[in-house]
């Protein structure tokens, strides 16, 4: 909850005109940074993600509301309003909202808000300190500028799943869609840049985002293997391109992961696992000759780690000071005491739940400390409280809905 401690980002406010992942995971740390957030959404649907699921948040009375787990998971510390950006009447909303804010976030295709006359250009030349951020599948030229982009089919574009799963398998996509997580995070790091750009110089800017960049930027040392020695890189499953051992292991009870970092951990190793004599095999006393033997080394290491419990195994590998863990489940990791000690779930009031449990941001500040200010917001809960704010009176309230541009 509040912490009533100053917000790194007060004064701030940023129009929300995104949905589904990217776009909202944006405005939602920069929500967690205490930026006020308004979230525009479309009147009836609203995001995309509040439709997917099973599983829905449950009432106080245990039945299923409106609201996916998908959606709580993006959406905190936002206030929703709910505009038809179709109609005359809904574009002259958010031209005046625009007017006074520092920041606008879009994630329409490309050239769509120009139809609306919400283009950056034209919201610009009336707001020169606006720094308007779009998000797109692909940016906003190039011969894909004008596709709908989805994470799935840019981890396959961009390469990730090519490097992704085992060696004799199919290509895999990652369990999270971290093309739209990356990407809503770079978003946020260039607006950051953008703002402290404005406050030096009194001029906002254009950011165009793409999730197509973000995935090749995130292929790092992939990429570079490529760039530098014309590497392409294959599927390795849960083994290291550049390391060995660094890998999953199989053990008597399920799995762990082991990430040996460099020869002396090795050789500790090798004395954990009772077979000294590998870690003086001069095919295996270097971190270089590891990789090149590692059809040779692997399969003698997992035959030593079948002998014992995985419990067992991290007790001898901690106090060796060898890098291991777990492979836990979910939810195995709500239960980690780490976990628990970081406070990494939250819980909110929630109007219809009475309470809901969240994930809680990662970014911890010692003077400006992230706070959860309100649950991620019932579809149009703020419609009205953010109008008046803007300067509609009640009856123009009244109007605009009985119209159907709210």
């Amino acid at each position: 909850m509040s912490t009533g401690a100053p917000r790194a980002l007060a004064g701030v406010l940023v129009l929300d005109l995104t949905r589904v992942l990217a776009g909202p995971w944006c405005t939602q740390t920069l929500a967690d940074l205490g930026a006020e957030v308004i979230k525009v959404e479309r009147p009836g649907s609203g995001d995309d993600t509040r439709g997917w699921g099973p599983p829905f948040l449950r009432d106080a009375e245990g039945n299923e509301t409106a609201e996916s787990a998908y959606y709580l998971c993006a959406n905190r510390n936002k206030r929703s309003l709910t505009v038809d950006i179709a109609t005359g009447e809904g574009q002259a909303i958010i031209r005046r909202l625009a007017l006074q804010s520092d920041v606008l976030v879009e994630n329409f295709k490309v050239d769509d808000m120009a139809r609306y006359g919400l283009d950056a250009e034209t919201l610009r030349a009336s707001n020169p300190r606006l720094v308007y951020c779009s998000i797109t599948g692909f940016g906003q030229e190039g011969p894909y500028a004008r596709r709908a982009g989805y994470d799935f089919a840019v981890q396959g574009l961009g390469g990730l799943m090519s490097v992704t799963g085992a060696a004799d398998g199919e290509p895999q996509k990652v369990g999270v869609a971290v093309a739209d997580l990356f990407t809503g995070m770079y978003a946020t790091v260039a607006i950051l840049a953008a703002l402290r750009h404005r406050d030096a110089t009194g001029e906002g800017q254009v950011v165009d985002m793409a999730l197509l960049d973000a995935q090749v930027a995130m292929l790092a040392n992939l990429g570079s293997h490529y760039l530098i020695g014309g590497e392409v890189s294959p599927r390795q499953g849960n083994a290291h391109a550049n390391i060995v051992p660094y890998q999953v292991f199989a053990v008597a009870d399920g799995h762990l992961i082991v990430a040996v970092g460099n020869d002396r951990q090795f050789a500790r190793l090798c004395d954990v696992l009772e077979v000294p004599t590998l870690a003086g095999d001069v095919r295996f006393a270097t971190n270089a000759g590891r990789v090149r033997h590692r059809d040779v080394l692997v399969p003698m290491l997992q035959s030593a780690f079948r002998a014992r419990d995985r419990h067992a195994w991290l007790t001898l590998l901690e106090s060796a000071g060898i890098p291991c863990g777990p492979v836990n489940d979910i939810a195995d990791v709500f239960a980690d005491p780490q976990v628990r000690a970081r406070g990494m779930v939250v819980e909110a009031p929630h109007p219809l739940a009475g309470v809901v449990a969240l994930v809680d941001s990662p970014m911890k500040l010692s003077a400006t400390p992230v706070d959860l200010r309100h649950a991620p917001p019932l579809l149009g809960q703020h419609t009205d409280e953010v109008l008046l704010e803007a300067g509609y009176d009640d009856a123009e309230i009244v109007a605009l809905r009985a119209r159907g541009a709210i």
